[in-house]
């Protein structure tokens, strides 16, 4: 791995520089969802926003797409990061979308629908695919990289297999950013809150030769200072802090009409804390905070103070040849990322909080190399019959390295991924109303694993090859209603654990789950455009669906398929322009989730209060979870955002912008118990200011997590009731500007 800090900070300091040496800044991109829109926008015009998405690998109103999706803008981004959060703050901003963490700021786990992955090694997969700037994040530490100088976000519900290329049974998360382009512009937002929270973010395009070569410099500085207490130690502020440091290099070559390339390097820089672990904070015999809670503090004699450092740096590059009947897309990507996290995993000490039978202080690390290769061919214009082809090549070697202090010993494991696959889709227009779309994907997946410096390797290899198809139709109602309806297979390949070498357990393997969904659903925009209700209903069945069997008293983490799941609910999107200066949006979604499997038997917890049906299996309790839910699969996902302004001059208005979350009932793990569950969860916040009409200049005061919540996010069950929260209130000042 080479020295990233240099360039990094180089091409991020640079960046803000000239970001914030310019007076103003530019309108959100044509693509940019209602959410927090402009005043520019909304004194001129009543109605909503066109939404755009690239859901076909292809620009198009989302109205106009057969497929349930969502997006979020570059404000509401903006917004959600103004306290310096990282990318699990985008849990439940549309409905249908969770995400989590039990490694701090490092490695995220989304969940689409319910179907996600628990697993907290650095190894496991996730049936939802991140992609960013059409390149797959497939390992947990990438999929954290952080978000900055966006174009837009959009949230792709349900397998999306045909066009995207690495285990997307679930859906997809696809961030766009900003590209560089012909004329000079500068963007940038900075904020600065409580706990010295600060977050910048900014981005610059420097035309070199109009019309033929431009560039864009990105930059993005998060950090906070310690907070948290230890208890045991007597150290005031001893544990929260994080300095998140990223930037983003992009020249754009265009020598000819028909050609353009794109050349993308990106580097990050984390140097934080890693999940705050709270010892017997559940329960017992309920979910709710007892008298060991104390946000303000913990109780930690190991951990080393819990520390998390990664580097990660992605380097891409895009070609697009435009020929007379097709365009010609090559995108070639080199990823790299490494790091560690070490914790202090029982939350406490021997004299507690609460009874912790024994220790655990453990490390983990990675060192990780990806490369993907994608080729397309896609026809041109807007006919009655569109079509694309295409092949996707996929590569990935990383070490996973987990150290107990002072025990297990350290054990070094290696994990090699190779997958090719071919896919094609086609649209054809049968009447000017309706239009049919299929897909199809073949993909080989080939799967190693081995002990590095071990006297038995334990080596084991899986593999696996599926066709992936769907099928959509879409009918236009009227120019202000359509219907849709899909049908889509998907797959996840064969998966390999390995972390429990570490505690003298084998490496454990899951077979392939295949998924089977169904929707169909109707989209609207009415009143002239002033309304939108976008509503969807899915039923997904899956044929031996990937679980995680995490911690219980025997403190391992086992792959298990389970005999068959399935899902069904609802997702609902909608926008009100009530008048050009009040604008409110809002979505739910209802997810209901079970585990299908009579037999299926998995550990349980140390001290918690299980509510399952046990069984005796080699003389250890074991709980049967036929008809659970899903882990981490929230029944309800809500969210609400209103902006209301008063114009105050011929320049500008005085606004207030509120968003709100809300998160249904969910079970942490594949058993059930009273302790290891979150009841319904509602986090806010605000933001009042002023705006000019031309979006140059915003200033505003804003909160985050307003009402200060105490909502609990995961558990750790093996050893005590150890549970971990949401980051506490931020209060601030923030200023965005565009030129």
């Amino acid at each position: 791995m080479i020295d990233r800090s240099l360039p990094l900070r180089l091409i991020s300091a640079s960046t803000l520089a000239l970001a914030f040496a310019q007076p103003a800044l530019a309108q959100n991109s044509v693509g940019s969802s209602d959410t927090e829109a402009t005043g520019a926008e909304q004194a001129d015009n009543s109605a909503l926003d066109v939404i755009v998405v690239t859901a076909n690998r292809r620009e198009e109103n989302l109205q106009d797409v057969a497929v349930s999706a969502a997006t979020i803008s570059a404000d509401a981004a903006r917004t959600i990061f103004d306290a310096g959060a990282d990318i699990t703050a985008l849990a439940g901003r549309v409905p249908g979308l969770f995400v989590e963490s039990s490694n701090g700021r490092a490695a995220p786990r989304f969940y689409i629908r319910g179907l996600g992955n628990t697993d907290f090694d650095l190894a496991a997969s996730q049936p939802v695919s991140v992609v960013m700037d059409e390149v797959v994040l497939e390992n947990v530490t990438l999929k954290s990289f952080p978000i900055f100088d966006v174009e837009r976000i959009e949230v792709l519900r349900g397998p999306q297999g045909t066009l995207f290329g690495r285990n997307t049974p679930a859906g997809i998360v696809k961030i766009d950013t900003t590209k560089p382009g012909d004329e000079f512009a500068v963007t940038g937002s900075a904020s600065y809150g409580t706990f010295n929270s600060v977050s910048i973010d900014g981005g610059v395009t420097v035309p070199i030769m109009p019309g033929i070569a431009s560039v864009r410099l990105s930059g993005l500085w998060q950090q906070r200072d310690d907070w948290v207490d230890n208890g045991f130690t007597g150290e005031e502020d001893a544990y929260g802090a994080y300095s998140d440091i990223a930037g983003r290099a992009q020249l754009l070559l265009t020598p000819t009409d028909r050609l353009s390339v794109l050349g993308s390097y990106s580097v990050r820089d984390l140097d934080g804390t890693s999940t705050l672990f709270r010892a017997n904070i559940l329960g017992p015999g309920s979910n709710d905070l007892n008298e060991n809670y104390d946000r303000d503090t913990v109780f930690y004699n190991a951990g080393a103070g819990n520390q998390a450092k990664y580097k990660a740096e992605i380097a891409t590059l895009k070609a697009d040849y435009e020929a007379d009947f097709a365009t010609f897309t090559s995108i070639s990507s080199w990823a790299e990322s490494e790091g560690s996290s070490r914790g202090d995993i029982d939350g406490g000490n021997l004299d507690g909080p609460g009874f912790i039978p024994f220790q655990s202080d453990t490390r983990d690390s990675i060192a990780l190399d990806q490369f993907t290769q994608e080729v397309r061919l896609a026809s041109n214009g807007a006919g009655i019959f569109q079509w694309q082809v295409g092949g996707f090549y996929f590569d990935s070697d990383f070490d996973v390295t987990t150290v107990g202090f002072d025990f297990p010993p350290p054990v070094t494991v290696n994990h090699t991924n190779e997958s090719w696959a071919v896919f094609g889709q086609v649209t054809g227009e049968v009447t000017p109303a309706l239009k049919l779309t299929g897909g199809l994907r073949y993909t080989e997946d080939d799967k190693d694993f081995f002990v590095r410096d071990a006297a038995d390797p334990q080596a084991r290899s899986v593999s696996d090859e599926r066709i992936s198809w769907d099928l959509a139709a879409f009918y236009e109602l009227s120019g202000d209603a359509s219907l849709f309806a899909r049908v889509a297979s998907g797959f996840r390949a064969p998966t390999i654990q390995g972390r429990d070498v570490a505690f003298f357990n084998p490496p454990s393997i899951a077979t392939s789950e295949k998924i089977m969904s169904y929707e169909a659903g109707f989209k609207s925009e009415l009143l002239d455009r002033r309304v939108r209700f976008n509503l969807a209903g899915y039923y997904y069945t899956i044929t031996d669906p990937q679980f995680s069997a995490i911690g219980g008293a025997d403190n391992l983490v086992q792959l298990v398929n389970a005999d068959k799941g399935r899902g069904y609910g609802f997702e609902l999107d909608t926008a009100f322009q009530v008048t050009p200066n009040f604008l409110i949006t809002g979505g739910a979604s209802w997810n209901k989730t079970e585990i299908q499997d009579e037999a299926l038997a998995v550990g349980i917890c140390a001290q918690c209060t299980i509510l399952d049906p046990l069984v005796d299996i080699g003389g250890a309790d074991r709980a049967l979870v036929d008809g659970n839910p899903f882990p981490n699969a929230p029944e309800w996902i809500a969210d609400l955002t209103a902006r209301y302004a008063v114009p105050v001059s011929a320049d500008g208005e005085l606004f207030a912008y509120t968003d709100w979350t809300y998160q249904g009932a969910t079970n942490f793990f594949l058993y059930d118990s009273f302790e290891f569950r979150a009841d319904n969860q509602v986090e806010g916040g605000l933001r009042v200011g002023y705006a000019k009409y031309d979006g140059s200049l915003e200033v505003a005061l804003f909160a985050r997590n307003i009402t200060d919540e105490d909502n609990v996010k995961g558990g750790i069950d093996f050893n005590n009731n150890t549970g971990f929260v949401s980051d506490p209130r931020v209060i601030g000042l923030s200023v965005r500007f565009a030129h």
